[in-house]
């Protein structure tokens, strides 16, 4: 029997419904099940591939030793909790987005999960606060700091800003 290996996991975390209600939810439940949680500032954008409400982003770090898939599963009931629904278009209003970006050095298929996410180099709304709170660590498959795929970003034209926000009494991010 082999010990578990813990893992530096990344999440990006995102609403457009009651944002500030599902993100303080989200942290609360992860919190629950991970303990202390490494948090970006919050910063809310403009919705990407659909005319949409603007949208409350961050990433949250946390540290675990359970498998992808198990993770998953997590996030999913976290998601199902905070009444997102699993209808309609893949672009569209979310009550609550949870995506693993990355599991330690795992890359390919993991359990179903494509790591590390496409997203991560792709949006600004999930690479710029990932640079905040892991600004030296390096994606998986390219070797790159996160600092410097930033500084080379080339994604899609989006507006994202920050946003004051707080949770548990404590001032996560600001303006």
């Amino acid at each position: 029997m082999s010990a578990a290996v813990l893992r530096r996991v990344y999440l990006s975390l995102g609403s457009n419904i009651d944002r500030e209600k599902n993100i303080l939810a989200c942290l609360d439940a992860l919190a629950e099940h991970f303990g202390e949680l490494i948090i970006s500032p919050v910063y809310e954008s403009e919705s990407v591939g659909f005319a949409g409400d603007s949208f409350y982003n961050l990433v949250v770090g946390i540290d675990s030793d359970l498998s992808v898939g198990e993770l998953a599963v997590i996030m999913r009931d976290i998601e199902t909790a905070n009444k997102r629904s699993r209808v309609g278009p893949k672009f569209g209003p979310r009550t609550l987005d949870i995506d693993i970006l990355t599991c330690g050095e795992l890359r390919g298929l993991v359990d179903g999960v494509a790591l590390p996410r496409d997203e991560l180099t792709e949006n600004a709304f999930v690479l710029l606060p990932l640079v905040d709170i892991a600004p030296d660590e390096r994606h998986p498959v390219s070797g790159a700091a996160y600092c410097d795929i930033a500084a080379n970003f080339k994604g899609r034209e989006q507006k994202l800003w920050r946003i004051n926000f707080s949770w548990q009494g404590r001032r996560i991010s600001s303006q």
